[in-house]
């Protein structure tokens, strides 16, 4: 019997990484027809007749040729069952396979009455006379409400990859866990009424690859993309990824291609940061335009002790109110003691942060802190539309909680709540690069990220993640191709990236590149650029040996209408590394010179690990800046990641799991480990046949064991000998002994 593979990495909406947090699969309930996406050997087009003709009950709705080779289809679950057996269907993907909600616990707007001072709106980013007009964007998300009133006047078509129909409505309520993600990101791009997009005039096509709760399969987005290129798409915005770190992961792929076939996809960085080597698939595509959080500046909470000098950041949950206490409160730990009218202080537990919230609350609490038990900030998520926490909620430090638990219990204390206005700088959720196996710098520019307004069924919201900064850029994209139709993909994104302007922390010093990239998007100096640089960010990728010498070639334009003189800068001196620049030049109007921009690598003298920093091209007074990055011999990147499993499609006894590998491995293994005790209970997989990419195999039900909710260690051995693990939550399910 033939056994199909189920692709089971999901593709997420990129919102907060606590937004996604504690996600738990369900199986689709059965209809009377299902859809399902198939993954095809051979000719697509001759494998449609074949079905049609031997399989007559089956519809085949669509058929993939450009950036993968699969077909659409619809039948009865009994019809469908029956393709068990066809050979050239090399994997069969299940069109609604998760769900998981995703939004706000507070009711969105009616009216952009409730912005505030730090509300971001879409709008403020475009300083240029342009507006999109004409410019076809794709928005491959969880659908758009197109009877919003800011954004009937723009939506003119699209597809849904759910339920294979022309009507990419956003999930109701009736359907499943309703959505609203692919509507906010829209009205990011075009909204036209109350609220404004950065190019209000564009034309909005919209591709439901995201059910119920936000979620999809990485096939779905994959045909998303092949429709939305088919429909002659000018411009795609794909704010969804995965946790894969990985270049050719197959979302990654079929975004190359719809590059190559000439459309630009700007793609959201993730939101999994602050550490490195957080980007996920599809935003490692190495053709992709991909996009990093930028926080502007906002008035934020803190607790303010004056007597010891003491000073909390807050980090308010999603979902909570604001935190808007207007005097001095009494700290008082939960578990001891009586906390009506008083801030309830809570250590983090497996206790769900909604019922540890509720559990304050019903206790007449006025606020909640919820302190970590490990070492950081950490982010949490308290809503749930149908019984909403009603006061605020917020994280700290563990440090802080101890402090807190200490005075409180010691000597009685009380907090004032104080404000302060943040710089701009880079979102802490914002994902940061490199990319893993290339070793490329990413992301490749920044935009707004945090508190965005923008729309949603039945009025207006604020939402942050890179799912916001993206199509700030795609709005972006829309106005240049609208100011410049004859400028090819490189011109345009070559315009961007080089225009870009540095994000400096307090010191006046750059950001690192992995997380700013080139720095924050200037759509009208991308508009009026003198100078294009087709490719601006310089990755030198890993040194192996003990001297190397790396180079890059990068083609500059003069986009002026009068001759302009170059030259550059090198970084500041670092011992190990000797630059090797071209001399100073000069360009007519319109020409282009390629430069050869060299390193000379000594690895011994430098630790292991990123390193990076700028070079500069001068004219005039102009400077452009190049971020650049090269890993030395060895980094903390991840070894392994993405495991887990499902129940393959057709099939009662038999799981799928896959794991991706960065580098050669000889040996993997998966052990199992109870939760509560941390004890080891069972080993889950083992494989030595290996490959660096995606791995796949399949699991039979009575492998699995008991059911239950583990702690699973992935462990890897390298080709080097080293060993190498990793740690997940892994569910297995009651059906599965």
């Amino acid at each position: 019997m033939r056994h199909f593979l189920l692709l089971i990495i999901t593709a997420m909406l990129i919102l907060p990484a606590s937004a996604a947090a504690r996600d738990h699969t369900t199986e689709p309930k059965k209809s009377k027809e299902e859809a399902v996406i198939i993954e095809v050997d051979g000719n697509p087009g001759k494998r449609k007749t074949y079905l049609e003709t031997y399989h007559p009950y089956i519809e085949v709705i669509t058929v993939y040729d450009k950036l993968f080779k699969g077909l659409a289809l619809k039948a009865k679950p009994k019809q469908l069952e029956k393709l068990d057996t066809v050979d050239f269907i090399t994997a069969v993907h299940p069109v609604t396979t998760y769900q998981t909600q995703t939004g706000s616990s507070k009711q969105p707007m009616s009216s952009l009455e409730g912005a505030t001072k730090d509300s971001v709106k879409p709008s403020s980013l475009n300083n240029t006379d342009y507006t999109g007009e004409g410019v076809q964007v794709a928005v491959i998300d969880t659908g758009i409400d197109y009877n919003h009133p800011d954004l009937e006047a723009n939506f003119a078509g699209g597809y849904d990859l759910v339920d294979l129909d022309d009507d990419p409505m956003e999930t109701t309520a009736k359907e499943g866990m309703p959505t609203q993600h692919g509507s906010h990101v829209a009205g990011i791009i075009a909204a036209d009424g109350d609220l404004q997009g950065v190019a209000p005039d564009a034309e909005l096509y919209a591709y439901r690859a995201l059910g119920p709760g936000g979620r999809g399969t990485s096939v779905q987005v994959i045909a998303a993309l092949e429709q939305a290129v088919e429909d002659g798409a000018d411009v795609i915005n794909l704010s969804v990824g995965n946790a894969i770190n990985g270049p050719d992961f197959p979302t990654s792929t079929a975004v190359n291609r719809a590059v190559a076939l000439g459309v630009p996809v700007v793609i959201a960085n993730g939101n999994d940061g602050p550490g490195k080597w957080t980007i996920g698939s599809p935003a490692t595509a190495a053709n992709a335009l991909s996009v990093g959080a930028a926080a502007y500046p906002q008035t934020v909470p803190y607790l303010e002790e004056s007597l010891h000098d003491k000073k909390i950041p807050l980090q308010l949950m999603q979902g909570s109110v604001d935190w808007n206490l207007t005097k001095d409160y009494k700290i008082q730990p939960f578990s001891s003691g009586n906390v009506r009218g008083k801030i309830a202080l809570m250590e983090r537990s497996k206790t769900p942060f909604h019922e540890m919230a509720k559990q304050a609350e019903e206790a007449g609490a006025k606020a909640v802190l919820i302190y970590n038990n490990e070492p950081g900030l950490f982010q949490g998520m308290v809503q749930n539309p149908k019984d909403p926490v009603t006061i605020p909620t917020a994280s700290i430090t563990k440090k802080d909680g101890k402090w807190l638990v200490e005075k409180a219990t010691n000597d009685g204390l009380y907090m004032d709540t104080k404000y302060k206005q943040t710089e701009k700088q880079m979102a802490a959720f914002s994902s940061r690069g490199p990319v893993t196996v290339n070793w490329d710098l990413k992301p490749g520019i920044s935009a707004p990220g945090t508190n965005i307004l923008s729309t949603v069924p039945g009025g207006y919201r604020h939402l942050q993640g890179t799912s916001m900064a993206a199509p700030h850029v795609t709005g972006v994209m829309a106005l240049l191709m609208e100011a410049h139709p004859d400028w090819d993909i490189s011109q345009l994104v070559g315009s961007i990236k080089t225009t870009a302007k540095q994000i400096q922390n307090a010191s006046g010093k750059p950001l690192a590149p992995i997380s700013q990239g080139p720095g924050e998007i200037q759509p009208k100096q991308a508009i009026n650029t003198k100078t294009i640089m087709d490719d601006p960010l310089l990755s030198f990728g890993k040194i192996t040996e003990l001297h190397e010498t790396k180079d890059i070639t990068v083609t500059v334009t003069n986009t002026s209408d009068t001759k302009q003189s170059y030259s550059l800068s090198a970084p500041d001196h670092q011992k190990g590394i000797n630059w090797r620049l071209p001399g100073s030049f000069t360009l007519k109007p319109g020409k282009s010179k390629q430069l050869t921009i060299a390193a000379s690598i000594n690895s011994e003298m430098l630790d292991k690990g990123i390193h990076q920093g700028w070079v500069t091209l001068n004219r005039g007074d102009q400077q452009y800046e190049m971020p650049y990055l090269f890993v030395n011999k060895a980094a903390d990147y991840p070894k392994a990641m993405g495991f887990g499993f499902s129940l393959k499609p057709f099939s009662d006894d038999t799981y799928a799991y896959q794991l991706y590998l960065p580098d050669p491995a000889e040996r993997i293994e998966v052990n199992l480990y109870s939760m509560d005790t941390l004890v080891h209970d069972r080993t889950l997989v083992q494989s030595d046949d290996l490959q660096v990419g995606l791995n796949k195999g399949t699991l039979p039900v009575e492998k699995l064991g008991k059911p239950g909710n583990y702690r699973a260690v992935i462990t890897v051995k390298l080709e080097n000998g080293k060993m190498e693990s990793y740690q997940t939550e892994l569910q297995i399910p009651q059906h599965a002994t």
